[in-house]
Order: C-alpha cells, then sequence, then structure tokens
C-alpha cells in the first residue's frame, strides 16, 4: 500500500488496484466522548461550520505530523476503508513525506503508520516519488528537475541515477497561498473570510502569470465587514488575487533559483534540455509553469496528473520493490 501523507489531501494506492482513495485530510471530533465523527470529504464540509463540541481539523501542517493521536486516526480509519472494513491483513506501506523533515518528524510518520496496523513502514522523499510518478527517468544517468507544489511545503529536487543529487524543502505552499489571499481580503476590503473560501477565491480567480482573458474574471465573495460586524458581499478582480499571492509564489521561484545555482553543470545541461516537471495540486495554479519559464529561461512542463504523483510515485516503487529499494529514506519494522 503506497500513502501520500498529505497537509490537503491523502491519497492511498493499492498493489495491483492502483489509487483508491484520494480524501482531504481533515478530520472531525467530538470533545466530550473523545471520538471521530467524520474523516475526510465529509469532515472537510464540516471546517469553519462546527458546534462548539466539535472541532474539524487538519492533522498535518506543513507536511508533517501536528497532532499525532488525530493523523494515526486517520491513517487507521483511511486503511480500514480501503479493506473495507475487512479484519486487517497488516500491509507493507510506503509513505511519502516532503524531503525537508527532521528524524523526529519522520519518526511520528512511522510511529503513526505502525500503530495504524502495518507490519513494514517504509519512508520514500516526495520529490523522489513525485519524479517517478511524474514518468521521469530517475533511473538513467540524466539531471531531471522536479517542483512539487503541494498544501504545506514546496518540494525542489534534481535527480540522477536513482538518487537525490541536491534537494530543497520549503514550507511555503497552497496553504500559504490561501494565507496570502485571506490577509488581502482583511487588509484592502475589510472582510474577514474563512479557510474554504479562501481556498475557492485561489481555484477560481487565482493565477500565477499575467494572461490576456485573467483581467475580466471577477468573484463575489461573502464574509464578515470589520467595521460593521456584520455579513458583507465584496466583488475581488483575479489582478488583486494575483498580486495578493505574488509573496508566497517569490519563495517559490527563490527556492527553484537556489536550487538551480547548486546543481552540477553536466546535470545542469541537461535539465536546459528536458525542462522543469511540476506535480502537486500546486501545479494546477493558472500561469505558475509560464511564471517559472519566465524567472529561470528554462521550459516548464505540467505533469499529466499533478495530483496523484507522489501516491503513484510510492505505486510504482512498491510494484517494483526489489529494483528500487535504494530510493527509500527510512523504515521500521
Amino acid at each position: 500500500m503506497g500513502i501520500d501523507l498529505g497537509t490537503a489531501n491523502t491519497l492511498v494506492y493499492v498493489s495491483g488496484k492502483g489509487i483508491v482513495l484520494q480524501e482531504p485530510s481533515v478530520v472531525a471530533i467530538d470533545q466530550e466522548q473523545k471520538t471521530s465523527i467524520a474523516v475526510g470529504e465529509e469532515a472537510k464540509k464540516m471546517l469553519g461550520r462546527t458546534p462548539s463540541n466539535v472541532i474539524a481539523m487538519r492533522p498535518l501542517r506543513d507536511g508533517v505530523i501536528a497532532d499525532f493521536d488525530t493523523a494515526e486516526l486517520m491513517l487507521k480509519h483511511f486503511i480500514r476503508r480501503v479493506h473495507e472494513g475487512k479484519a486487517l491483513v497488516s500491509p507493507r506501506i510506503v509513505i511519502g513525506i516532503p524531503s525537508g523533515v527532521t528524524g523526529v518528524e519522520r519518526r511520528a510518520v512511522m510511529e503513526a503508520a505502525a500503530q495504524a496496523g502495518a507490519r513494514d513502514v517504509r519512508l520514500i522523499d516526495e520529490p523522489v516519488a513525485a519524479a517517478i510518478g511524474a514518468g521521469l527517468p530517475v533511473a538513467e544517468p540524466t539531471g531531471n528537475m522536479i517542483v512539487d507544489i503541494g498544501g504545506g511545503t514546496t518540494e525542489v529536487a534534481v535527480l540522477s541515477l536513482q538518487g537525490t543529487v541536491l534537494s530543497e524543502s520549503v514550507r511555503v505552499a497552497g496553504d500559504e497561498l490561501n494565507d496570502s489571499v485571506t490577509q488581502y481580503m482583511k487588509k484592502v476590503h475589510n472582510l474577514v473570510i474563512g479557510e474554504r473560501t479562501a481556498e475557492d477565491i485561489k481555484i477560481k480567480l487565482g493565477s500565477a502569470y499575467p494572461a490576456q482573458d485573467d483581467n475580466e474574471a471577477t468573484m463575489e465573495v461573502r464574509g464578515i465587514h470589520l467595521l460593521s460586524g456584520l455579513p458583507r458581499t465584496v466583488t475581488v478582480k483575479a489582478a488583486e488575487i494575483r498580486e495578493s499571492m505574488s509573496e508566497p509564489l517569490s519563495i517559490i521561484i527563490e527556492a527553484v533559483k537556489r536550487t538551480l545555482e547548486r546543481t552540477p553543470p553536466e546535470l545542469a545541461a541537461d535539465i536546459i534540455d528536458r525542462g522543469i516537471m511540476l506535480a502537486g495540486g500546486g501545479a494546477l495554479l493558472k500561469g505558475i509553469d509560464t511564471l517559472i519559464s519566465h524567472e529561470t529561461g528554462i521550459i516548464t512542463h505540467i505533469a499529466a496528473d499533478p495530483l496523484c504523483c507522489v501516491v503513484l510515485g510510492t505505486g510504482r516503487v512498491l510494484e517494483n520493490f526489489k529494483q528500487l529499494e535504494r530510493f527509500f529514506s527510512g523504515q521500521a519494522r
């Protein structure tokens, strides 16, 4: 079983079946009973809409486990769902995690999976899994550059010959883009909006690079007006949202540039030939490939299915376990 344990979404791949589960990484908990009410899509609908005794939370922040018990509960739930509630045959699990996490954070992921019923837990760095899932020839002696923009982290890595030549992980990604939209609405329009509304605005209006058809796009946003304290509707333009997201986007661009500066010349030549590959949910932001191409001068491609790259990579590693064993960055039994 391969798991992409993401800040925003968790995906599960089962050998022989493919991707069997794709759900938001959200858990709703009854604080009085200390039990989970909903996990995944159902729990996401409750974000910001729960009564006082129920809390809807995301157990992962910036790609790492922020709340151990809730993460374990979520993993157990997903593993049980994949097995359709049958008694668990303890599976071998490969989990994709950000490359920049500490040893303690790695152990937390392994323990959560072991507690959830895995007999053998292996970890694989997300950029490596994403590159394999995107179909890059990582086993060949050529330079491949992958930029995986997730919910909590952006991973930039250069890979060659079944290994990571260099990688960088910045804790700026989809969540920070949402936060920048929230802050902008508060500062410019005096409007307080929730996490889900910010994400909707990013998906509908957000773009990383100006395009001709963008500037006319508008959207009505509802929230609480700061001065009057009453609900209010405001119309926002696409250009405003692009401007509001420029700061986190520039941090991502800087990480890409820093990695390119440190790349050995032979591999850099390969990357110029082959281009940069984008994966992760952030790759779906309109114009982000154009922005990276513009800033680096290197052609940038978006993976065929950016959301599923990491989980497809973990699945491919599982199915070719012996050949690809070198990719694992940690294991627990």
